[in-house]
């Protein structure tokens, strides 16, 4: 016994000069001499950890930690601690499933382990589960009232991150973390992650130098101080997402989620790292990954209208609809801002218009945009498509008159107002609107195609139509449409070979913008020289 109670000694004077390695080493000589002495393959286990968690060793003994301590429990069966100390060796390994279990076990032990409460807290907190996170924080204060400064800045984060909208949690944060600040001196482990932050401040020349570098378009030096840096001080969060920003500027987008999966790890509940991941996955064209960071997200920050927002027009480009227009309302439900809101209703108004069919639905969200920025003149434009597609031209006339209120000189709304008249068979007042859209954009392509129909097709006026399908190409070198209706005019005076060309010419470039059904041209081209 007395031999034990030397060896330990002479362990805790070495690992207190920093030498882990020899520490180790003395260790295991005891554990040759007595191999069924528990608390020395404890204490084994706890400088395996402590070896692991070093920054300034690049070595993993997680595995060996926990092997010590599983020999260990052979002896100490019911030990709350030793349980506790597994379950915390598998949350620093990342394998939270475990750990849940061995700290539920050494709860199962001992009741009051306020430690075993806390770092439960955290791992939940890691599985976006945090109701259950919150939950254990409260357990873990009320075990150990005076030392758990860390569980009240869990807290304090977790009602942070939730405030949204709700001065409820806006005032426990703060009250969490006033709590945590008054009792940091009676928790050795929050103090220590003081000291660890505080002792970042040195790094801030390395961040400015690292942000300058990036500004005179040199990343690559800027991701070599990064790095550097990072190798010195791996929790240093902010250096994590500075590094990711400029992988994904560089468009290494492998290489920026790396450092954005790091940082949440450190930090599950560090927003802007979840934001920038859900940018790269989308940057990459991964959507899927997006849609279920953006999920976790919304776990965390259900009130955020952006979030939902983000989330809806992903949704949309995978073919979601139901769920992208879902989103949109939530969003739109939260009412952040008047000129936000009524860009989110516009899209919502499109999504119902465009995917949906649903033009009651789209006039709805339109209008209600309308309500929150009547001064928008797109939305007279949506509006005025939505009952044009929903062949109520006379509502689509009134609506884009009432545009020309506010903006007389707005060449597309003119435009419009054109192609209604036109549907009408109103010509005088379709041409009238065309030459106004021109009048006030000399260079409208659209106006001056469909105009040119009116004159070629309507009229007769085959030369004026022949013009103003030149002007429109002039305008427009990669308008699919007026080439074709230029060839048109130009079969009709007999120049067969000129609108061949204009002909392939339209379906060279209809191959990229699908304006035409592609029969139509080949028809016509067949029709040439038949």
């Amino acid at each position: 016994m007395t031999d034990t109670k030397q060896l330990e000694k002479k362990i805790n004077k070495v690992y207190k000069t920093g030498n882990l390695k020899q520490a180790i080493e003395l260790c295991q000589i005891g554990l040759q001499d007595d191999p069924s002495n528990a608390d020395l393959h404890v204490r084994l286990g706890d400088l395996y950890l402590a070896w692991h968690l070093d920054i300034h060793n690049s070595c993993r003994y997680i595995d060996e930690a926990v092997t010590e301590y599983q020999l260990a429990l052979e002896t100490y069966i019911d030990s709350a601690e030793i349980y506790f100390k597994i379950g915390q060796a598998h949350y620093f390994k990342g394998d939270l499933d475990k750990a849940i279990n061995y700290f539920d076990s050494a709860i199962s032990k001992d009741s009051k382990c306020g430690k075993a409460y806390y770092l439960l807290a955290e791992t939940y907190t890691k599985k976006a589960r945090f109701l259950e996170a919150a939950i254990n924080a409260k357990k873990a204060i009320k075990a150990m009232p005076f030392a758990n400064s860390c569980a009240h800045f869990l807290l304090s984060a977790l009602y942070h991150v939730s405030s949204a909208r709700s001065f409820k949690n806006w005032f426990l944060a703060r009250f969490e973390f006033i709590l945590s600040v008054l009792t940091l001196p009676f928790d050795k482990i929050a103090m220590g992650n003081v000291c660890k932050t505080l002792s970042y401040v040195k790094f801030l020349p390395i961040i400015l130098k690292g942000n300058y570098l990036v500004q005179v378009n040199k990343p690559d030096e800027a991701i070599e101080i990064y790095n550097a840096a990072l190798e010195k001080a791996p929790g240093f969060l902010p250096l994590y997402c500075l590094l990711g920003d400029v992988y994904r500027m560089l468009g290494r987008f492998d290489d920026a989620i790396t450092e954005y999966k790091m940082a949440i790890w450190l930090d599950s509940l560090n927003i802007p790292a979840y934001r920038h991941l859900c940018s790269a996955y989308e940057e990459q064209g991964d959507y899927d990954s997006a849609v279920d960071i953006y999920e976790k997200l919304i776990k965390i920050m259900p009130n955020m209208p952006d979030v939902h927002s983000n989330l809806a027009n992903i949704l949309y480009v995978k073919g979601d609809i139901d769920g992208a227009i879902s989103h949109f309302q939530t969003a739109v439900t939260l009412n952040p801002k008047k000129q936000w809101t009524s860009i989110v209703n516009q899209t919502l108004g499109f999504v119902y218009q465009e995917a949906k069919q649903d033009y009651d639905a789209a006039i709805s969200s339109y209008q209600s945009a309308y309500l929150q920025t009547p001064q928008d003149i797109d939305i007279y434009v949506n509006l005025g498509s939505a009952f044009y597609d929903k062949d109520d031209i006379d509502n689509a006339l009134q609506i884009y008159k009432n545009a020309l209120d506010l903006d007389p000189e707005n060449a597309k709304i003119h435009c419009n107002l054109g192609f209604l008249y036109w549907g009408k068979g109103d010509l005088d007042e379709a041409i009238k609107e065309y030459q106004l859209a021109i009048k006030y954009d000399p260079n409208y392509d659209i106006a001056y195609n469909n105009m040119g129909v009116i004159y070629l097709d309507d009229l007769g006026r085959v030369k004026e139509a022949k013009d103003l399908f030149i002007k429109s190409v002039e305008c427009n070198p990669n308008y699919a449409l007026a080439h074709f209706n230029l060839a048109r005019a130009i079969s009709i005076t007999g120049d067969k070979i000129e609108a061949a060309k204009l002909y392939q010419i339209a379906q060279d470039i209809n191959k990229i913008t699908n304006e035409i059904d592609p029969q139509d041209i080949l028809d016509k081209i067949n029709d040439l020289f038949n």
